[in-house]
């Protein structure tokens, strides 16, 4: 039997869920349906945020799905259900970015702040505009910043996807793409220094 799922919500919750669990490993097709249902959407999120194409993240969802499905035997409950599904989309959308075909791209060194010989910028960054805003303006803030993340080269952008929105530790991250805990810490730094830049313009003004 599954260990209790530990997480947010209530004992009546946690039973259900429970028992969700034990009805997918019966082979239920309703709870499959319920857990496409429930999960799919989140799962979709995740999956765009990843890859470039609305298709290939239709794709990555039902194959983590198809995945999930596959190893139900296998998940023991030390994590929330849906963490697991988003560690299997996530692992999904990075095998469909490898799969893809790669783009030309422009140089991480072109992106980052140049500096002086004594350590100070040449160009000193503005400080950027705080200010309240509308939802309307929050949203077209979010699609800028978005927008800026998909120009950084792929190995940088997925790694500051990885960590800063979908807030995998280092370990975890390194794991995925098959590199080492330096470079992820490497490939974040200069990632985030590179999207500081590519921001400077949209977000750079005078403070209130």
């Amino acid at each position: 039997m599954a260990k209790p799922i530990t997480g947010k919500g209530s004992a009546e919750g946690v039973s259900a869920a429970g028992t969700l669990i034990d009805r997918l490993r019966a082979g239920d097709e309703r709870a499959f349906e319920t857990l496409v249902r429930e999960e799919g959407g989140r799962m979709l999120a995740v999956a765009r945020r990843l890859v470039r194409s609305e298709d290939e993240a239709a794709d990555a969802v039902q194959e983590a799905f198809i995945s999930a499905f596959k190893s139900i035997d296998r998940y023991t409950g030390d994590a929330k259900l849906s963490t697991w599904l988003h560690r299997i989309v996530v692992n999904a959308s990075l095998m469909r970015l490898r799969a893809g075909k790669r783009r030309p791209e422009r140089s991480i060194e072109d992106m980052l702040p140049a500096f002086q010989k004594d350590g100070h910028h040449v160009d000193p960054p503005a400080p950027w505009q705080a200010s309240a805003e509308s939802g309307l303006m929050e949203k077209e803030r979010r699609d800028i910043v978005r927008a800026r993340i998909d120009q950084l080269p792929e190995a940088y952008r997925t790694v500051l996807i990885l960590r800063d929105i979908e807030e995998l530790d280092t370990d975890e991250t390194a794991r995925l793409l098959s590199v080492s805990n330096n470079a992820v810490k490497t490939r974040l730094h200069r990632a985030r220094q590179a999207l500081r830049t590519l921001l400077a313009a949209d977000f750079a003004g005078n403070t209130p």
